[in-house]
């Protein structure tokens, strides 16, 4: 049994495709996930499954969402390994790494649309396309960040959900404490 971590993207935003946690865990535990746990209302499981491919995961927990809710949503799945290095691999100085973003991507991006996408700046931003993250610090608050990620979506034809750092460290600590009993 593997713990993971499914980061869905814009449930309960402005009133908008609002999905309950406590019901979101009752049918995720219906098809099968064990120790279902969620973190805020922005869309953050982990749960433990003997499923070894992440696809049929966020193709499961999509489906299931689809069919109790009545929409489609965004799903990535994350092994707690994977979310833990794609934090610790965040190339930003200590104090901008409490303060920035981590954008998880579907998959990571061809190597000449990075190029091309990296292009884009802006004053006060950095970003860093790095695998299947891009790793982003806005110095004057991300509320205020030109940075769009429906841009780089389009540009390196991925899907993404952003996460900040609490939000972050917190999954990795729920993942490190849902291990399955060995």
């Amino acid at each position: 049994m593997k713990t993971y971590i499914a980061l869905l993207r814009g449930i309960n935003v402005g009133g908008h495709r609002k999905v309950p946690m406590a019901e979101l865990r009752s049918i995720l535990a219906n098809i099968g996930l064990e120790g279902v746990k969620t973190y805020i209302q922005t869309g953050n499981i982990i749960f433990q499954s003997d499923e070894q491919k992440k696809t049929e995961l966020e193709r499961r927990i999509q489906n299931s969402i689809l069919n109790h809710f009545g929409f489609e949503v965004s799903v990535l799945v994350r092994t707690k390994q994977e979310l833990n290095s794609i934090f610790e691999n965040c190339p930003l100085s200590e104090d901008k790494k409490i303060n920035s973003y981590f954008a998880i991507l579907s998959h990571v991006p061809n190597k000449k649309l990075v190029n091309e996408a990296s292009q884009k700046t802006y004053e006060n931003e950095e970003y860093f396309i790095i695998g299947d993250c891009i790793y982003f610090y806005c110095a004057t608050g991300y509320g205020k960040a030109k940075f769009n990620l429906n841009y780089f979506e389009r540009k390196l034809s991925v899907g993404a959900t952003a996460r900040n750092y609490k939000t972050m460290l917190k999954l990795i600590s729920m993942a490190e404490e849902n291990r399955p009993n060995l």
